[in-house]
């Protein structure tokens, strides 16, 4: 058995700072189709009501901010993560994990 008593806070941070952003960047694109497709459908009474577009600009802007919005939360949270992580791992110890097949070099 080998246990995980430390994980890098920065690492752990960066790693689900960037998973979160493709999370993100997939939603973004998914929210930004749904609206483009929307505004097509109601464009024409947006005419007749005299209302001006702008759904494609929100559309578009989901693209680019839901990535940075969500890889934002994921890098906080994975910092507050880590912290708690090792806080905890220190009182109780860490996360046991048994390997196969894989020889490892015991740190000096």
């Amino acid at each position: 058995m080998i246990e995980i008593r430390r994980v890098g806070i920065l690492s752990l941070a960066l790693m689900l700072g960037v998973l979160y952003a493709a999370i993100g960047l997939i939603i973004g694109l998914l929210f930004a189709c749904a609206t483009l497709l929307s505004v097509g459908l109601i464009a024409s009474a947006a005419e007749d009501l005299g209302i001006g577009g702008g759904g494609a600009l929100v559309g578009l802007l989901y693209a680019v901010c839901f990535p940075i919005l969500y890889g934002a939360i994921g890098f906080v949270t994975g910092a507050i993560v880590g912290l708690l992580y090792n806080i905890i791992a220190g009182i109780i110890g860490g996360i046991k994990i048994e390997l196969k097949g894989t020889e490892l070099a015991k740190a000096p």
